[in-house]
């Protein structure tokens, strides 16, 4: 077998990852030492929820490569499924390296009327994680070590890229998948997580964008990088397909519901009543939008199935998502029939299904981080926190943050898959396509 250039360059870059980490010396001290408390704050218990909720969102993307592998056909469910579990490998390197400092290193931004407003971390705050120990940080984590909450972070920045995948799922080449992934992780992701969740970040301190748990840093970024991607690389040679082992997307779903509960609860980072109100909202929210999706089905002709139960559950989940830990059981209810009747709406729109979107991304995730966004602005609790609640202004802040988030994150990931495709094809070629991914990539069979 021939080895290419693209192939030795790629294991050249994880190497020089892998040494350069030994003999990295940081140029110049620039890790806030100032910002940590001592080690007697430190709150055990919540140590000890933030190490369980971290695994629960690793669990997820495993979870994620079920429930997308399931609904593909037979000759692309292994490379499916890869391209959800290869993010685990990709980018907890690419987050240890750099990413992390860009998400919550130093702010580097724009000054309005005086005061700053970070876009994005300085790269050189916690290279290699030098700078991340087991201290809490007085403003991100004041009660575990800083070391957890880095790499509870992390685990976000792994599925986010991963539910890219469904959107152009049994067309993509996978060494130009991880290119991709690399360069939006780098380029959309850790700027938008520093704007959404660092004390100074843009959208938080300027905009006063509540999310709770990554509506918007996980499920819009995704979900507009996902339409981006079905844009560009344009529709399958055979768009129809039954799935391939709908047990898988239970399961899935089922994986993805377990770990979601660490995902928003955990969002809390500590043992706490908000953690509990996120914990409440994230199970009823996806109960109500799994009801409401099949029976919505039902009503407008289609067939209740098991496929629509787990997409409805999904929708749900991802609508909560922003708001889980600042409405009520009550109003998670109607977050999730509401934004199940709209994505379900968006799923079956026909002009909408005129881009080859294999699995619906765009319609569930996207459409579903949008609704939670708007929600979450109507409903969250607090005095002038939403719109119900005396707080227009925070509303209006978070129409115009929902437009400047749908800007950058499709036409930065327009560009990206540009940027992509110049340097490696994006697309296989139509023998591979025919053939099947698991074979033409990775000379594996799904039996």
């Amino acid at each position: 077998m021939k080895i290419g250039l693209k192939w030795i360059v790629s294991f050249s870059l994880i190497a020089l990852v892998a040494i350069g980490g030994l003999f990295w010396n940081p140029v110049t001290d620039i890790s806030d030492k100032g910002a940590f408390l001592t080690e007697d704050k430190i709150v055990g218990a919540d140590v000890a929820w933030i190490l369980a909720a971290a695994g629960l969102v690793l669990l997820m993307t495993p979870g994620l490569s079920f429930f997308y592998g399931g609904m593909v056909g037979r000759k692309n469910v292994i490379s499916t499924m890869l391209q959800s579990f290869i993010a685990l490998g990709v980018i907890s390197m690419v987050w240890v390296v750099v990413g992390f400092s860009l998400s919550f290193g130093e702010s580097l931004g724009i000054t309005i009327a005086g005061k700053h407003y970070g876009i994005i971390g300085n790269p050189l705050s916690y290279p290699f994680f030098y700078g991340v120990g087991n201290l809490p940080h007085s403003m991100m984590a004041p009660t575990i070590p800083f070391i957890l909450f880095a790499l509870f972070q992390m685990k976000f920045a792994v599925i986010t890229p991963a539910i890219i995948t469904g959107s152009f799922a049994e067309r993509v080449r996978f060494i130009s998948y991880l290119l991709f992934i690399v360069l939006f992780s780098i380029c959309i992701y850790t700027p938008l997580c520093h704007m959404v969740w660092h004390p100074d970040g843009l959208l938080n301190k300027y905009f006063g964008v509540k999310d709770f748990a990554g509506g918007t840093v996980v499920h819009m970024s995704a979900g507009f990088a996902a339409l981006a991607g079905a844009l560009v690389l344009g529709k399958r040679k055979n768009p129809h397909h039954e799935p391939s082992n709908i047990p898988y997307v239970l399961l899935g779903t089922g994986m993805l519901w377990f770990g979601w509960f660490g995902f928003n609860a955990g969002s809390a980072l500590s043992a706490s009543a908000s953690a509990a109100t996120a914990f409440g909202t994230t199970t009823i929210a996806s109960a109500s939008a799994m009801m409401t999706w099949i029976f919505f089905d039902r009503i407008n002709g289609r067939s209740i199935s098991a496929l629509g139960a787990c997409i409805g559950a999904v929708v749900g989940l991802v609508a909560i998502t922003p708001g889980c830990g600042f409405v009520s059981i009550q109003e998670s209810l109607f977050i999730g029939f509401i934004s199940a009747i709209v994505s379900n709406l968006m799923v079956n729109w026909k002009a909408l299904n005129r881009v080859d979107d294999t699995l619906d991304v765009f319609a569930c995730h996207g459409v579903g981080g949008i609704m939670g966004m708007i929600l979450t602005a109507i409903f969250a609790h607090g005095e002038k926190a939403s719109l119900l609640h005396g707080g227009v202004e925070v509303f209006l802040h978070h129409l115009a943050a929902l437009f400047l988030v749908s800007a950058f994150t499709f036409l930065g990931s327009l560009l990206l898959y540009k940027v992509t495709n110049a340097i490696i094809t994006l697309r296989v070629s139509e023998e591979s396509e025919n053939m099947g991914l698991d074979l033409s990539q990775h000379q594996e069979r799904f039996n």
